[in-house]
Formats: C-alpha cells, structure tokens, sequence
C-alpha cells in the first residue's frame, strides 16, 4: 500500500474530499516524524510501536576495496510489530480484511 493508496481509502471510507483526507494523512505522518525527531516513541495499541535506536560510532571496511572506513554514530527509526498485529497476519486476510457492503 503507498501514501496515495491510503489517502484513496480514507477518502472513499470516510466519503471525503481527497484534499482533507490527504491532509488528514499528511498530518498524521508529520507528527510522527516530529516525534521521532524529538526522539519520543510512537506506541499503536494493536499494531506496534516505532523507536529510534542509536548506533555508535564505529570502524567499518569497504567491501570492495578493505579499506576502514569511519562511521559516524546514527539513530535509525525502528518498528516493533504489535501482538494483535502480528496475530491477525498470521491467522489470514479471510478473517480479518473489512468487507464492502
């Protein structure tokens, strides 16, 4: 599913315009990027969590030449699937996917 998928769902699910339920969409992904910014934890009842994890620095090598390279240290966005989550895509879209009416 991409960002433009989701905003056509919204828009059909929640009869909107496809203006707001972009907005809706946008606002919703810049306040979590500005909370990991902000290096909060986002926390989804029922689907997961996202944390920042933080590398240090370290010696690295190329692979092609064997020469060490320096890596900076670095925080990269992490996500945790969450146990209901991770139940439902085991158990099959047949029992958990919404219908159309």
């Amino acid at each position: 599913m991409t960002k433009a998928d989701l905003i056509a769902v919204i828009e059909k699910q929640a009869n909107l315009p496809h203006h707001q339920a972009e907005k809706i969409v946008n606002i919703c992904f810049d306040s979590m990027i500005q909370a990991l910014f902000d290096d909060e934890r986002i926390e989804i009842r029922g689907f997961g969590s996202f944390a920042n994890r933080n590398y240090k620095a370290y010696e690295g090598r190329n692979p092609k030449t064997g020469k060490v390279v320096k890596v900076s240290p670095k925080k990269v966005p992490f996500f945790k699937v969450g146990k209901e989550l991770k139940e439902m895509v085991d158990e099959g879209k047949d029992k958990y996917v919404i219908r159309e009416a």
